[in-house]
């Protein structure tokens, strides 16, 4: 056993990283390891239903996980995209894909399974696809994001009713049902009662690793009394996870769970990879052509359609079918499942997994393909800016962003703020506070908001990459406008300075140096001595960030240059000691 965990391991540690680097995702990653230890490449390992059985049990944490995130709130404000354009995804990719599972043969129960599990796209893959691209903002972003939340959720009665339908039944009997419902009652109400008052006293205790043996101990119990009762594992596992989702323990739980579902989440892709069977690739290249063609091809159509019936603009809609056209991770688990439970052949399902494997696959490159066709187009639309020109702009609108707003709302200069995250545009929203949605990074919105009218322009936005593109823009098309700029850190402020920004303050820069003025009257210093001490040590570092802006780009001189200020400021603080002063007097 530990020889397979080693090879397990060693192939997810070369194979992730390198998915990575190249941008196809952890996902990718772990299939390529287990094709590549699997039967179809070194043939390492061949008792690979063993470890998908085994690995299973990822799943159930995942939505373990799944449940845990679920905040009611955030579904409230997503709800016309989530289940409005989610569930018509869901509805039509079920739809079609069951519909051509049927004339290719299919019994009815196994195509609504084929359909439903194609229909599917890979949460991971999207999310770190757009976020790499900063389009998670976008309008096809934002539909993509509601859609693939909608699947995750839709995933889980769809897993719970796999057990009731194997054997070929098409429904549900009453004492099954009977049965679900009990334990469902049962998980609620054991999970309302009992469940939160033994995690407290467990708290109390103070012993980690038990609270973390009691996270595992609920996932399990929850799973297996769900079996008992002819449901689906993971459906307890996720029941649990809402039912916490509100709990004072849901970030600890899903701290000591994380480790746990992500190791076996990895072994359970890399068990998919093993079953790949890449001989059908040779044996029968016009079945896996085909499907593979057909499940892009149908998935594009029907998601392009559905973005413009929501209104989305034609190269969002493309990019937005782009995104999603390709098979995701749950599929895997729904094929896997109705295979146990023999509603898909042995043949059927390995056909599916090699054509959502090899979807998976091309997405990122399909997706750079369409978006340099549409490079200039797909961005977010922006509101339409009604207000007269502002003295101030300001870009973003997140905590740091709203003090400088609340401060010159109070002096009463007008001022207008643009905002990318369409969340917190909402948020800011329902408090009364006029706010428009849009990307300060492009042209013609700046020019909407007059900048050309403005004298001071404030970027406020924590994100390094976008910041910087922010100030260049400005700079280079309103060099006018004096920029007031919030610093991430230390190199994000050298790379703004040399845009030629003066005015850069680093984010939590004052309050650390604030923090540790208090830090050091606490330990004794006197007032006016930690006071001195906090503005020695801020005028040597503003000097020392301004000499190094122009060496920070070589590494070498820069570690250089941060040693001789570490040792020019204990020089300061040493000639400051009052024990050095009494004997130079």
């Amino acid at each position: 056993m530990l020889a397979d965990i080693a090879l397990f391991l060693a192939a997810a540690v070369i194979a992730v990283p390198l998915a990575q680097r190249l941008g196809l995702g952890a996902v990718i990653g772990y299939l390529v390891a287990g094709i590549a230890i699997g039967p179809s490449g070194l043939a390492l390992v061949t008792d690979v239903q063993s470890i998908l059985d085994f690995s299973e049990f990822g799943v159930v944490l995942l939505l373990f996980v799944i449940g845990l995130e679920l905040q009611p709130s955030r579904l409230w404000r997503l709800r016309v995209d989530v289940f409005g354009l989610g569930g018509a995804q869901v509805l039509l990719g079920t739809l079609v894909f069951g519909l051509a599972a049927t004339a290719a043969g299919l019994p009815p129960v196994a195509a609504a399974v084929t359909g439903f599990g194609l229909s599917m796209s890979s949460t991971a893959l999207v999310l770190r696809l757009l976020a790499d691209r900063g389009e998670l903002d976008a309008r096809h972003g934002r539909a993509a994001f509601a859609v693939l939340l909608f699947q995750d959720l839709a995933v889980i009665p769809f897993i719970a009713l796999l057990p009731l339908l194997s054997g070929g039944q098409a429904g549900l009997h009453w004492p099954d049902a009977a049965r679900a419902l009990a334990a469902i009652a049962g998980v609620v109400v054991l999970g309302r009662t009992v469940l939160r008052p033994a995690l407290r006293r467990l708290a109390a205790a103070n012993v980690p690793e038990i609270f973390t043996a009691a996270a595992l101990l609920v996932v399990i119990a929850t799973a297996l009394g769900m079996q008992a009762a002819g449901l689906s594992m993971s459906l307890g596992a996720f029941l649990a996870g809402v039912l916490l989702a509100e709990s004072e323990f849901r970030h600890e739980l899903q701290a000591d769970i994380e480790p746990f579902k992500g190791l076996l989440l990895g072994l359970f892709f890399i068990a998919v990879g093993m079953s790949v069977n890449l001989g059908l690739v040779a044996s029968r290249p016009a079945a896996v052509l085909a499907l593979l063609a057909g499940l892009v091809a149908l998935k594009t159509a029907s998601l392009y359609a559905l973005g413009r019936l929501a209104r989305l603009p034609a190269a969002a809609s493309r990019a937005f079918a782009a995104a999603l056209a390709a098979g995701g991770e749950f599929a895997f688990v729904l094929f896997a499942l109705a295979g146990a439970a023999g509603l898909l052949a042995a043949d059927t399902r390995e056909l599916l997994v090699l054509a959502v494997s090899l979807s998976m696959l091309l997405t990122p490159a399909l997706y750079r393909l369409q978006a340099r066709f549409q490079p200039a187009t797909v961005g977010p639309a922006f509101d339409a800016i009604d207000a007269p020109p502002a003295p101030v702009l300001l870009a973003g609108f997140g905590p740091f962003g709203q003090i400088v707003g609340r401060l010159l709302r109070v002096k009463k200069i007008p001022f207008t703020v643009l905002e990318k995250s369409w969340e917190q545009v909402d948020v800011v929203r329902r408090f009364g506070s006029t706010i428009y949605y849009g990307d300060a990074a492009r042209l013609d919105l700046l020019r909407a908001a007059r900048a050309d009218r403005a004298a001071l322009f404030v970027i406020t936005i924590a994100n390094a990459e976008i910041s910087l593109q922010i100030a260049e823009t400005v700079r280079r098309h309103f060099p006018q406008l004096r920029v007031f700029a919030v610093a991430q850190d230390r190199n994000h402020a050298l790379r703004l300075m040399d845009l030629g920004i003066t005015d850069v303050v680093r984010r939590a820069y004052f309050s650390s140096l604030e923090l540790s003025r208090r830090v050091l009257v606490t330990l004794g210093e006197s007032e006016p001595a930690a006071a001195r001490a906090i503005t020695t040590f801020r005028s040597h570092d503003e000097a020392t960030l301004l000499k190094q802006q122009a060496v920070y780009r070589d590494e070498t001189q820069l570690i250089q240059s941060s040693q001789a200020a570490a040792r020019e400021l204990e020089q300061l603080f040493e000639s400051d000691r009052p024990d050095t002063v009494e004997r130079a007097a």
